[in-house]
């Protein structure tokens, strides 16, 4: 079934609609949310819940492109969940994503203070735009569907030690790139 039709079934208020997205979206809910928590039962709780919060929120929100609508939902959803996990010390998945990213990235109270989240997203979009193909993939999926970097270097041929070194090189450029634009890191 198309996206818009699924998404017709939501305004209708019909209960297929999760059915039709878990059958079209459900592996890449799953994926998403699997590489952030790495246990498949985590996982699949965060995607019945994406579905409830998708639920809830169509209608009135209409989403342009429901795939990434989804996504954005599931990895939000899955790191809620690490944190609260986390502080059990339960996991170890989206962690040292996100601590490499805290080396390149302004500090909250900077953002807060001297730019909306949507200047920071811009600067991060005219980054990524600017990237090879093969290295934007490399880190939206090691930054955004949380990749390892062995599944990373699997996927592109790429050692390990190699792939490592690729995305701290790609962390180092996006630093440069945010502090260029007057960031503070």
């Amino acid at each position: 079934m198309e996206d818009a039709g699924i998404i017709e079934l939501y305004f209708r208020r019909d209960e297929s609609a999760i059915k039709e997205t878990d059958s079209k979206y459900g592996a890449y809910c799953t994926a998403i949310a699997l590489n952030l928590l790495r246990i498949m039962e985590d996982a699949q709780e965060c995607v019945n819940d994406t579905y409830m919060s998708v639920w809830e929120q169509i209608p009135p929100r209409l989403p342009e492109s429901f795939r990434l609508f989804l996504g954005r939902i599931t990895r939000s959803i899955a790191i809620g969940r690490y944190r609260k996990m986390h502080a059990k010390k339960r996991y170890d998945g989206v962690e040292t994503a996100l601590s490499e990213l805290e080396e390149c990235l302004p500090s909250n109270k900077n953002v807060e203070r001297e730019f909306d989240a949507k200047e920071l997203s811009r600067h991060i979009s005219d980054w990524l735009d600017r990237l090879e193909e093969q290295d934007r993939m490399i880190f939206v999926r090691r930054y955004w569907y949380g990749d390892t970097a062995s599944t990373l270097a699997k996927k592109t041929g790429i050692s390990e030690a190699g792939m490592s070194r690729k995305l701290s090189r790609l962390r180092e450029s996006l630093r440069k790139h945010l502090t260029e634009r007057g960031d503070e890191i």
